[in-house]
């Protein structure tokens, strides 16, 4: 059920003429292929990418609003997705028929994404409804592989984004008395908090652990309401309770924002919390002079600080470095892809199984027919 990768395309140019260019003849040629196959193909760009690449994005968002956005452009018969796979992924399976989508480098992965695999996943379900039986809903994140999406689906479960995980998490409830929340166990436990759920009735499964039985004890107990996978986001969890310590001494007006990936107890200190899309309009909608210390992706809290300048725009933490698996779409793959597309050549095609396609169809669908699941968090977890 894995998603299938384009081999080599015969005739195509290799991105090894495109690696050391330079960065002004780069971003010359990169407009010219754009204005050459026009609206032929549609360039995402997801807010963490860097700003070299975003230039060139007719539309920017977060993962799930691209990928919807892809579908709403009936005229592009290609869609350069420049964010990293499980997006491209999710484009594909909304995608129209005659549309291809393309990932300019197929390495661009996400840590997270790839700490829940799909064979675990199943040993984790099986185990546990062997104890629970039939009285648990499986909750992917949108951060996901399409393979998680669609077991799902099949199972009666659903996906759901950061903006509605409240939602998605309140519908699940209302259906069995137990959730299954992969991969990221920070937003499911932060979500579940907002809402009054307790700690006492969450649980981490831990799928690294030599005795999934022994060590994973708490998950098998009666109180188990949440059960969350022990995964997480590689650049949310290094934001910490001492950065936003520091951040309020260093300027005690200061207003601390972050994502629902960030740990437990930054989030429990923050001022605001809410999705990508939410920080954004928070900062764009605040007085002038309004200070803030933001946790998330760094290439989006840099962009917020160019296109605020009103703003006093900073990182919570100091040294931060963007997402890695991010920063591998670079100008040059962007070229590269695009230049081959104008020689009738598609490179680094994703395409999903129809049958994984189906049933992840199935758990998006289900996503967007909850009242309120496409709309922004808004206050969900907003603290005054």
């Amino acid at each position: 059920m894995s998603t299938t990768l384009s081999t080599p395309v015969d005739g195509a140019r290799p991105f090894s003429e495109f690696a050391s260019l330079p960065a002004s003849e780069i971003r010359e040629r990169t407009w010219a292929a754009k204005r050459r196959l026009g609206n032929r193909v549609v360039v995402l760009g997801h807010h963490y990418q860097r700003e070299s690449v975003i230039e060139f994005a007719d539309a920017r968002g977060d993962s799930f609003k691209l990928a919807q956005l892809a579908a709403a452009s009936p005229e592009a018969q290609w869609i350069v997705f420049c964010g990293v796979h499980f997006m491209a992924e999710s484009a594909d399976i909304l995608r129209q028929p005659h549309q291809a989508v393309i990932l300019p480098d197929l390495r661009a992965g996400c840590s997270m994404a790839d700490m829940a695999a799909a064979e675990d996943v199943a040993e984790a379900w099986d185990r546990l409804t062997r104890v629970h039986g039939d009285t648990i809903v499986p909750v992917t994140y949108m951060n996901s592989t399409a393979a998680l999406k669609a077991f799902c689906g099949e199972h009666g479960g659903v996906v759901c984004t950061s903006s509605n995980a409240r939602a998605v998490l309140e519908w699940a409830w209302a259906k069995r008395a137990r959730v299954f929340f992969f991969p990221d166990q920070h937003l499911g436990r932060n979500t579940a908090t907002a809402m009054g759920v307790p700690l006492e009735a969450m649980a981490e499964w831990d799928y690294r652990a030599e005795d999934l039985e022994r060590q994973n004890a708490r998950c098998f107990g009666e109180g188990a309401r949440l059960i969350l996978w022990r995964g997480f986001c590689s650049v949310h969890t290094k934001f910490s309770l001492q950065q936003v310590r520091e951040a309020r001494a260093a300027n005690p007006q200061v207003r601390i924002l972050v994502h629902p990936e960030c740990p437990f107890d930054v989030v429990q200190h923050a001022d605001l919390v809410g999705s990508t899309e939410f920080i954004i309009d928070q900062v764009r909608k605040a007085p002038p002079g309004t200070a803030w210390a933001i946790g998330t992706e760094i290439n989006l809290v840099h962009r917020l600080g160019l296109e605020h300048p009103e703003q006093a725009v900073r990182s919570l933490q100091k040294n931060v470095c963007p997402c890695a698996t991010m920063n591998r779409i670079d100008p040059a793959h962007l070229l590269w892809a695009l230049e081959n597309l104008t020689l009738g050549h598609v490179v680094n095609k994703v395409a999903v199984p129809e049958e994984v396609k189906r049933f992840a169809r199935v758990a998006l669908d289900q996503m967007l027919a909850l009242k309120g699941a496409g709309a922004p968090a808004r206050a969900a977890m907003a603290r005054d």
